[in-house]
């Protein structure tokens, strides 16, 4: 709508947008007139920028109860007209009782459906069409229509029409909005991403603990390429902040003690101290979750979603006029109802509401067995899926069951504090197994410190130079090692190796059989020691990559997209989130999980992996069911639209009946989902 603007995201429920847009070319100030000039006028408060509790608005109950006060009294004025309008008392009071229902109609057309028309002028305004044009053409027509039946001294009007019309169209709406807001996507941070954050209490110990559980005073430990879950101050460290997630500059912005960092900021580099100075913000989150760049293109029911609804409104109003055409000239009395009917009746909400709630309803499901999607549109892209490519540490083996054991030279005390400060930096799961496994020891200052993803980690402690990694990488040779293994290098010189035991996940054969019907491949930076163990899990030789960097994972995942496949990418997030990002849908496995990953479309707690298959199974199913709900909405405004046009659909019964489509959609979204769920999860 404006060049300017890059991309926006409109939360309904909470009355909010999210804009990105090139300051450049376009002043806030300016931003704010043309969403004005749209019809929607900022609220700026600077006062009330930091509260928690919003007011709320309640402008809609009370629209809903003039409504309902003047039509209950116009209904009562107008009952004698159509019971006995011969009366004496009636015929010597009749223009009286016409007036006074002409003023009760008033605050109906000005207050109670205000929204409708203020909505239809702005969007009229700015050459848009939207479905309250033929809503305020019909309450206009009724009530200028009956303005002048009462002026002309013809008859009582459809005053009664009208109050109920906007009154049941209200009670639709309020219903609405109260069952959107059950369904809100931004669900409470308490019941959402199962992401940990490592504490530093008072005596400097380390402490993993959910996001729900920070407070604002806790004192965290920020590590190489995570990402800060809230506003806080650089306590210790030197912080080089990755805004990209934010304002989507990657540039590093440099830090030092005492400054303030904006929650959504990457640390790149050695692991600093920071004090949490505001609470966690689970819609904002949310909101870098989604931004605009880790979104893919729309899917195909939002596509004919918005082909759809834009032109429905068109299709609507021509019916309305071909329909007030034929009347007009057949029966006069019945055009004005007819062509109110016709406008009132017709509408896309059930559409436009079907995938939306019904995989909103699944989201929320899925979410109480602690698999989190980004949107309700990732359960469309995961029906879809024929490939599932499966990372291996950290996704089919267990981080707090593994054993280590060390291979070398003998450890000093400086050694083992050494490689426990340099694990402390980073949270790939090797490095926090190393660092359970050197657990109380002190932690060193960590100088120049460096990350090379899928090699390991450099850094100057004490002057002293140390590095942690693979084996082709610290003693630079191509000889690939049989076992997972992290190698030390002090000073140029190796002194050993840390190797580790993996614990694959419990009952994983019967989790593979469960999607026979998917192609498997597994991805791994390890070597390829255990094949064997996975091809009997696996039930399949073929498929098994070793040795793979996160550049082979991402190179991996393109080409098997290349020959038509649709790839589900399940890996930790970590040194795949390139393929996580490239693949069709990538979900990161998140088990006491430090790092929180905008590239990936889903997190799946790694206590809930075992219901992997029944997840895919119910997007599946919840598909079906999106399509039984557009088939009930075209039903009802196919049926609807003959009963308007033909005449025999009251414009007040119309009323009743475009809210019902709705709620009947809603309805069947719930009870549908819910039941699915419950055949699928019971067994």
């Amino acid at each position: 709508m404006h060049p300017a603007i890059q991309f926006s995201h409109v939360n309904f429920p909470q009355r909010k947008v999210q804009i990105s847009y090139r300051s450049d070319e376009l002043k806030l100030a300016d931003l704010a007139q043309f969403l004005a000039n749209l019809g929607y006028k900022p609220s700026i408060n600077l006062e009330n920028l930091d509260k928690k509790e919003q007011k709320k608005d309640r402008s809609l109950v009370f629209q809903l109860v003039i409504a309902g006060f003047c039509f209950g009294n116009i209904m009562l004025l107008a009952f004698p007209e159509y019971v006995n309008p011969e009366e004496t008392w009636l015929t010597e009071n009749r223009l009286f009782f016409r007036w006074l229902m002409f003023g009760l109609s008033l605050p109906v057309v000005l207050y109670s459906a205000s929204s409708y028309l203020k909505s239809a002028y702005f969007a009229l305004k700015t050459r848009k069409v939207n479905i309250d044009i033929p809503i305020a053409i019909g309450i206009l027509v009724l009530f200028f229509r009956s303005t002048y039946e009462v002026v002309a001294d013809l008859s009582p009007g459809y005053f009664d029409s009208l109050a109920g019309l906007v009154f049941f169209m209200l009670i639709g709406k309020w219903f609405q909005q109260r069952t959107y807001q059950s369904l809100a996507f931004d669900r409470d941070y308490k019941s959402f991403y199962p992401i940990a954050v490592t504490k530093i209490d008072e005596n400097q110990n380390h402490e993993n603990i959910l996001l729900s559980e920070l407070k604002k005073g806790d004192r965290i430990l920020l590590r190489d390429e995570e990402i800060l879950p809230a506003d806080a101050i650089l306590i210790k460290g030197s912080a080089y902040i990755d805004n990209s997630f934010i304002t989507g500059e990657s540039r590093l912005i440099h830090k030092k003690t005492g400054d303030k960092i904006y929650a959504g900021g990457k640390q790149s580099g050695a692991a600093i101290e920071l004090e949490i100075i505001e609470e966690v913000n689970q819609s904002y989150l949310t909101s870098l979750w989604n931004h605009d760049t880790f979104r893919q293109k729309n899917s195909f029911l939002d596509n004919l979603i918005n082909q759809v609804s834009r032109y429905f409104v068109y299709i609507i109003l021509s019916i309305a006029l071909i329909s007030g055409i034929f009347w007009y000239f057949y029966d006069t009395s019945q055009m004005f109802q007819v062509i109110t009917a016709v406008l009132i009746i017709a509408c896309p909400c059930a559409l436009a509401l079907a995938a939306p709630f019904t995989l909103g309803n699944l989201m929320r499901i899925m979410g109480r067995k602690a698999y989190y999607a980004k949107e309700a549109f990732t359960l469309e892209k995961m029906n879809k899926i024929d490939t599932l490519v499966f990372d291996k540490t950290g996704t089919l083996t267990q981080n707090d069951a593994q054993q280590v054991r060390y291979e070398g030279d003998k450890l000093s005390g400086n050694d083992k504090t050494m490689i426990y400060s340099m694990a402390m930096q980073s949270n790939h799961p090797l490095s926090q197994m190393l660092q359970e496994f050197f657990k109380g020891l002190e932690k060193l200052e960590v100088k120049n410190y460096q990350q090379i993803k899928g090699k390991g980690q450099k850094a100057e402690i004490n002057g002293t130079e140390v590095a942690l990694g693979s084996h082709q990488w610290i003693a630079q040779e191509n000889e690939v090692g049989r076992e997972t293994e992290v190698w030390y290098r002090c000073n140029g010189k190796i002194k050993g190796r840390f190797v580790f035991e993996n614990q694959y996940r419990k009952n994983l054969s019967e989790i593979f059989k469960g999607l026979k019907n998917y192609d498997i491949h597994v991805l791994s930076g390890d070597n390829d020691h255990e094949r064997e163990i996975l091809e009997k899990i696996i039930q399949q030789k073929q498929n098994l990559n070793f040795n793979q960097s996160p550049q082979d994972k991402l190179n991996y995942i393109k080409n098997l997209q290349e020959k038509g496949r649709k790839v589900m990418m399940i890996g930790d997030g970590l040194n795949d989130a390139g393929a996580l990002q490239q693949s069709d849908v990538g979900v990161a496995v998140a088990e006491d999980m430090n790092s929180f990953s905008p590239s990936c479309d889903a997190i799946l707690a790694g206590s809930s992996f075992r219901l992997l298959p029944y997840f895919l199974k119910l997007s599946q199913k919840g598909i079906f069911l999106v399509k039984i709900a557009f088939v009930i909405s075209f039903l009802y405004n196919i049926i609807g639209l003959s009963f308007a046009v033909t005449g025999n659909l009251e414009p007040v019964v119309a009323a009743i009946l475009m809210p019902v489509s709705s709620i009947s959609v809603v309805i069947f979204a719930t009870v549908g989902s819910w039941f699915l769920a419950y055949r699928l999860f019971k067994k």
